[in-house]
């Protein structure tokens, strides 16, 4: 890299240290001894801003898209970084991802479960996974109503190859903090009781909190967030 490469893409390195120091203040807030794990979403990056969050270290990235996590592939193959599939996932694209993510946040059907499924089994694979849950109840988004959780669940942990890890949300556009940790507040409630009621060890992971919302999410007890435009702010035109 290129000294004045270096200089242009310095918002990464800033935004990069402000994300972590907001994620370890809302943490300290909370009363939390550690910070919550951050998965840079890098839907909207460009292949030099990928390259250059990764050579910053950043461990763990989520892919909206199947297309793009395999444009990306190259850059994530032979290393030691995580990949999460964080968008909605249509049932025949799941047979290129299964084999190259870490985990994947947006399991919202019984039949999506079924094809994860059937794609690891026959590659003698295991991969973990979490209900996507519609917390806000809106139409136009993904994930199961939070009365449904349970019989997806139920589902999934009937299927070989599948780890049920915990639940994922993604609250409604909000005005403030409170009226982001009501939905977060409720994720977390729900997937206690049902970790409870399934009598399943440890604790449900929570993906919980994106830029606009993520300290909000932490108060919850959120256990990733998933942060792009904040690390992406002030990108040169």
């Amino acid at each position: 890299m290129t000294e004045q490469q270096a200089t242009d893409r310095a918002y990464l390195r800033e935004n990069l240290h402000a994300v972590t120091a907001a994620l370890e203040k809302a943490a300290a807030a909370a009363g939390r001894i550690d910070a919550p794990r951050m998965v840079a979403a890098v839907k909207y990056a460009e292949d030099a801003e990928l390259r250059e969050l990764l050579r910053l270290g950043v461990g763990e990235v989520g892919e909206n898209r199947v297309q793009q996590l395999l444009a990306h592939w190259p850059l994530y193959e032979n290393t030691n970084v995580r990949v999460h599939f964080i968008g909605h996932l249509q049932k025949n694209k799941v047979k290129y991802i299964v084999d190259k993510v870490a985990l994947i946040h947006s399991v919202d059907s019984a039949e999506l479960a079924e094809e994860i499924s059937r794609r690891v089994v026959a590659k003698g694979l295991t991969v973990s996974v979490l209900v996507e849950v519609n917390s806000g109840r809106e139409a136009a988004k993904s994930g199961v109503l939070p009365e449904e959780a349970e019989a997806l669940c139920r589902a999934i942990l009937a299927l070989p190859g599948l780890a049920l890890q915990g639940f994922m949300t993604m609250a409604p556009r909000c005005e403030d903090a409170a009226a982001y940790r009501a939905y977060f507040a409720e994720t977390r409630r729900l997937a206690k009781a049902l970790w409870q009621r399934l009598a399943l060890p440890g604790a449900p992971l929570l993906s919980m909190g994106m830029s606009e919302s993520f300290e909000a999410a932490v108060a919850e007890g959120a256990d990733i967030v998933r942060v792009g435009r904040r690390l992406f702010a002030g990108r040169p035109l």
